[in-house]
């Protein structure tokens, strides 16, 4: 209430002509209204241009009117009526003089306002008649369920019942209070309000009940006051509000109702008050909203429904308040439904905004770099494994196998950051239609497939390498054919896995289209069944074969470590055994880095714990994709077989270009012997045979 009193003490001397003109600013059914613009840009005040969102309050004038530099804060409501109707254009400070003949002594008076703060009052003192505002709060041993409402027939702003400890009103306690303007009672422990409290409040325009203990309000409470412009009942315990609440306000300009525990509002509630401005419904258990609930509030200017999921959001519920210029959501996602509004809020969920699928310019690098690593490592190990022979070719082809499944995730990045530049600068233009389209589900397919194929088949090498440490002597080690259909097994697995989401749109939803990336990580509107789905291949199958893989490798290490110290062979190098714990360390680390953080979010969320999106935004990208880049390098380019085989090739590729170097050398030598022996023999058969060698003759 700080911000009240502030602007009390500075307009308050304008109250006694608020009445006759406290309607002039209210819209009426002959006003313009801006000129409708497709979805994603808004008007240039009245001309008929218009911009994309992103221009909005950018510190350009692309308008040319300046109107695109307008309202960048939500001054919607009584803050910005009362400011243009009660603004002090000449800045006069109020006197410090007090021209009350009567009022007590402890309270503090400046001109006709008299404020009573923490004097321990218990009742409400004498005054003069000419005082225009009266505060009495904080007042612990004022806790009269009927105050002195006699004595302060003159007043037009009434503040003196907040910060008190009043448990209760009886009906009609304000009735002689006819030119009461303002009524503040915030922060009393009051429980229950009666139809008859606000009989005779006519001139009433200003009503405020924060942070009180109401839990229900009378159906037609605000019968007696019809020029009531400002309604907050913000932070009570309100659970209902019954259908005619606010049917006789027709100049209603704002009403806050933030902060309760509505379960269920009416549908026709808000159908009288073609007139608001600003509604605020925020932080309430509402667990869904009526498509027709705003139909009837085409001049809203500021709709605040934060903290609130909405599983039957659509654009229909929106597309009746073409002057909205500010919305606040719960979910970033949410946005993509109300396209022209000006302001939505929130203004990311970490990985897209209004302007780019990805937001940040560092995701932007790394999806296409990330991407590429992937998709060219997992081909060149699968080129060079094709190329070199090994003797277990069960699990070269396992090796292969898994390069295929790692190779997906690369493609998902590459058509990610395609699609990032396909809508660049105008991404919640489309961000509905992407979300859910055919191509964004199929990339989320691709994803979900390339992950979970590659955790089974990670999986799967672990316990083959396991069973060969472990149990050296055993004969439970798969042959061709074993894996071969333990392979296919593993890949029909993680295609269900993936493809489950598609059979049942009515109980999964649209499951990858939460996001502008198509991967279900994490998201706040998940209903109950996605999200125990998700959490079961997450928390269940994921976690699962990570810690199987833990468990393998450190078994494998402590069983060689073992059999080192029992071997009577003291010469075997220390060295070999701290590069086989890097080795597997490494295994284990990257393993750690890509699902850690997965788990560690999917078991935030059973707890309804609020995550950043930035932290979302940079597993999908970063991390998640990680190991699938790092696959190649630890399970075929850092072993020792690849290494030597690597050598071998390129010392077999060094000897044959010297032997072809050496060779060309060599026939080149003989070549030219050849042919002086040619030319020796020549010469001697013709000095044999009488010929005469004449020396050239030089002209």
């Amino acid at each position: 209430m700080s911000e009240f009193h502030s602007l009390f003490w500075w307009f308050v001397f304008f109250f006694p002509c608020f009445f006759s003109i406290s309607t002039d600013f209210i819209l009426t059914q002959d006003s313009s209204v801006s000129p409708s613009c497709q979805k994603g840009f808004f008007p240039c005040g009245n001309l008929t241009k218009c911009l994309p969102r992103a221009f909005h309050c950018d510190g350009v004038n692309d308008c040319g009117n300046g109107a695109d530099e307008e309202n960048c804060g939500d001054n919607s409501g009584w803050a910005s009526i009362f400011d243009t109707i009660h603004g002090n254009p000449n800045n006069m400070d109020l006197s410090q003089e007090c021209y009350l003949q009567q009022y007590p002594q402890c309270c503090a008076c400046k001109e006709t306002e008299l404020e009573c703060i923490n004097v321990n009052l218990k009742s409400v003192p004498l005054v003069s008649s000419n005082v225009t505002l009266f505060s009495i709060y904080s007042n612990t041993k004022y806790k009269k369920g009927q105050p002195g409402t006699s004595r302060l027939k003159c007043c037009s702003v009434c503040r003196y019942l907040s910060h008190n400890c009043i448990t209760s009103l009886r009906p009609g306690v304000f009735k002689d209070l006819h030119e009461l303007s303002w009524l503040i009672l915030d922060d009393n422990p009051i429980t229950r309000i009666s139809q008859q409290l606000f009989t005779g409040l006519n001139s009433l325009f200003f009503l405020s009940m924060i942070n009180n203990h109401l839990e229900a309000l009378p159906k037609e409470m605000c019968k007696h006051m019809p020029h009531l412009n400002w309604v907050f009942l913000p932070r009570n315990q309100i659970d209902f509000v019954p259908d005619k609440t606010f049917s006789s306000l027709k100049n209603l300009g704002e009403l806050d109702l933030s902060n309760n525990m509505i379960m269920d509002l009416p549908h026709h509630i808000f159908k009288d008050l073609k007139h608001l401005q600003k509604l605020n419904l925020s932080y309430n258990p509402l667990p869904y909203l009526d498509e027709d609930h705003f139909k009837s509030l085409k001049y809203l200017q500021s709709l605040d429904l934060e903290k609130i999921e909405i599983p039957n959001i659509n654009t229909r519920m929106f597309q009746h308040m073409r002057n909205l210029s500010y919305i606040y959501f719960k979910n970033f996602r949410y946005c993509s439904y109300a396209p022209h509004v000006r302001i939505c809020i929130p203004l990311t969920d970490g990985i897209s905004s209004f302007e780019d699928l990805l937001a940040n310019n560092i995701l932007r690098i790394f999806v296409w770099v990330i991407a590429f690593i992937t998709c060219f490592g997992n081909l060149f190990v699968i080129c060079m494994r094709t190329f070199i022979r090994a003797e277990n070719k069960t699990h070269a082809m396992s090796i292969k196998i898994l390069c295929c499944a790692d190779c997906l995730m690369g493609v998902y990045l590459f058509f990610v950051g395609f699609f990032d530049i396909k809508y660049r600068g105008q991404y919640q233009k489309y961000a509905l239609l992407w979300m859910e389209s055919l191509q964004c589900r199929l990339m989320g397919f691709l994803a979900m497939l390339s992950t979970e194929v590659s955790v089974l088949l990670l999986t799967y090498l672990t316990l083959e390498k396991y069973v060969v440490i472990v149990f050296p002597f055993s004969n439970i080690r798969p042959g061709k054919h074993q894996t071969l259909i333990i392979l296919v097994c593993i890949w029909i697995a993680g295609f269900l896995i993936a493809i489950i989401p598609f059979w049942s749109e009515e109980f999964f939803g649209n499951f990858y289209g939460k996001n502008g990336v198509c991967f279900p990580l994490y998201d706040q509107t998940e209903d109950f069944r996605s999200k125990g789905y998700s959490l079961g291949i997450f928390l269940g199958v994921n976690l699962l074969a990570f810690l199987i893989i833990v468990f393998s490798y450190i078994s494998m290490f402590c069983s060689i470590q073992k059999t080192a110290l029992q071997t009577s062979d003291m010469r075997i190098p220390i060295r070999r055994d701290v590069a086989l714990a890097n080795r597997f360390f490494f295994i284990v680390f990257s393993d750690a880095i890509c699902w850690i953080p997965v788990f560690v979010i999917k078991t935030l969320s059973l707890f309804q714990v609020e995550i950043p999106d930035t932290i979302t935004s940079w597993i999908v990208i970063f991390f998640l994709p990680i190991n699938s880049a790092l696959n190649p390098i630890l399970y075929t380019l850092t072993t020792s077989f690849f290494k030597d085989k690597l050598k071998q090739l390129l010392h077999k590729h060094r000897r044959r270009s010297i032997f072809k170097s050496e060779k060309k050398s060599l026939s080149t030598s003989i070549v030219w012997t050849d042919d002086s022996s040619s030319l020796k023999l020549g010469m001697l058969n013709k000095i044999i045979l009488g010929d005469s060698v004449t020396k050239p003759t030089y002209l």
